[in-house]
């Protein structure tokens, strides 16, 4: 559903500047498009529906202060605000529909302590220099995106669900993943709340649409020197039946990531260590597993391309395994040739590998397979993000409940802007619910949820 290019609204910009005098603002018209994009356009669909939104001025708060002020001030003024992190996001999470503020969250960036199995650390923070302070300690992130070095901690919260090292921990919603969110409320006299537990929920995958996340407190584990590495198999099957062997087997993994051959002219970095003529599985492997890794793909005719530290990598000139998974894999190919998409797919439990065979004859050249494997709620959870050949918005939409249909999967559209139409599939009332208490005036990220409609806004 496009959304129409609306009049200028006349939001009384005098009165907000005079409001947050001496925060940092930007109103270049090129600054101000810039930072009101994210990766929305992996989708053409998106491209046409909300490419063109972008909002009217980017304040860049130094500190939770600064925050509580703009708050106020938008909420006086009826202002809307949409908060952005690294702008990383594929749904278009950041893009800002009815213009307004443009908060840039970046400059809260405090590591705030880090102990024995947890870190506590402001929303801005990237997710890379989080992780390298608390490697210091001996400790590192339970999971995190493959955007690791510009994405925020905020901002992964608020729009991913896991990512790397979700093999071995699960989503980012299960238990032992997040510990605490410290949340503003976007009312005249500011209020802080702090959500535990299964009240995380209520601002986890939220789009930032219900309350200003200041502060998160994550778990930690202990940290391992992960091997980046890569084992080269004759076919797709292969790598996925390897992959399932290697989860019973518990080999100590933190990524698992299957390619299909198609997209070696897209790795160009790897030159003969990603062949066309063979499937690959990306993984990073405790050093302990070295042996068995090998073994282990030697039985399904695999071999190792390549298996290195995260230094030595680097001296070779490579990237990271985890920039070859999760949706980098689909960043390496959009950026590498047009006319391509992507979906995301969950496989029902437990995973039959005959469904993706059945796929690949079905599609043909149409798709390109990748998968990822995953834990949820205790069990082995596959999910495939496929490389599409985009022809248009019928066509998409009629692969999207063909896969639905025939092989009994769940589709988490990228095509779609709302939380609900993105992946959670109802309307999230909980979400709506604190949304009443933490944004009563309806202002953060409008348009984002069809949850909320403009008749529950307060008019006092």
């Amino acid at each position: 559903m496009n959304v129409a290019t609306k009049p200028a609204r006349a939001y009384d910009w005098d009165a907000f500047r005079a409001a947050i005098e001496g925060i940092r603002i930007y109103d270049d018209p090129k600054a101000v498009e810039l930072r009101s994009r994210d990766y929305y356009w992996y989708s053409p669909i998106l491209t046409d529906d909300i490419g063109h939104c972008k909002g009217d001025l980017i304040v860049i708060p130094a500190d939770q202060e600064e925050v509580g002020r703009v708050a106020a001030a938008a909420a006086r003024l009826r202002i809307p605000i949409t908060l952005r992190g690294g702008g990383t996001g594929n749904y278009g999470q950041c893009i800002p529909l009815e213009g307004g503020i443009v908060l840039d969250m970046t400059k809260l960036d405090k590591v705030i302590s880090i102990e024995k199995g947890r870190v506590r650390v402001e929303a801005g923070a990237r997710i890379s220099r989080l992780d390298d302070a608390v490697r210091e300690t001996g400790q590192e992130l339970m999971m995190y995106p493959s955007t690791r070095r510009i994405a925020t901690i905020g901002g992964f919260l608020s729009g991913g669900s896991g990512g790397i090292g979700s093999l071995r921990h699960g989503m980012l919603r299960d238990d032992g993943n997040v510990f605490s969110v410290k949340v503003m409320t976007v009312e005249e006299e500011p209020r802080i709340i702090e959500l535990h537990g299964n009240d995380i929920q209520k601002v986890q995958h939220a789009y930032g649409t219900n309350g200003i996340i200041l502060e998160i407190e994550l778990g930690l584990t202990d940290a391992t020197d992960w091997i980046h590495t890569a084992a080269l198999f004759p076919d797709y099957d292969a790598t996925l039946r390897f992959c399932l062997k290697a989860m019973e087997d518990k080999l100590d993994c933190y990524l698992l990531t299957t390619v299909d051959r198609r997209f070696a002219r897209f790795y160009t970095k790897f030159g003969d260590l990603f062949p066309s003529d063979r499937d690959a599985v990306f993984a990073m492997i405790a050093p302990q597993e070295r042996e068995r890794f090998a073994a282990l793909a030697a039985e399904f005719g695999g071999t190792i391309s390549f298996s290195m530290t995260l230094d030595e990598l680097h001296q070779a000139g490579l990237q990271p395994a985890y920039e070859c998974g999760w949706n980098h894999t689909t960043l390496t190919a959009l950026k590498a040739e047009e006319g391509w998409t992507y979906l995301q797919v969950e496989y029902p439990r437990p995973f039959d590998p005959e469904i993706v065979r059945a796929q690949m004859q079905r599609y043909g050249d149409e798709q390109y397979m990748h998968h990822e494997m995953a834990r949820l709620q205790g069990e082995q959870q596959i999910f495939g993000l496929p490389l599409v050949r985009y022809k248009n918005r019928a066509e998409m939409y009629r692969v999207i409940r063909e896969i639905e249909e025939l092989d009994g999967c769940t589709i988490y559209d990228p095509h779609a802007y709302t939380i609900e139409d993105g992946g959670m599939k109802q309307i999230d009332t909980v979400q709506i619910d604190f949304k009443r208490q933490a944004d009563p005036f309806g202002l953060l990220n409008p348009g984002k949820t069809r949850g909320w409609t403009a008749d529950m806004a307060s008019t006092g």
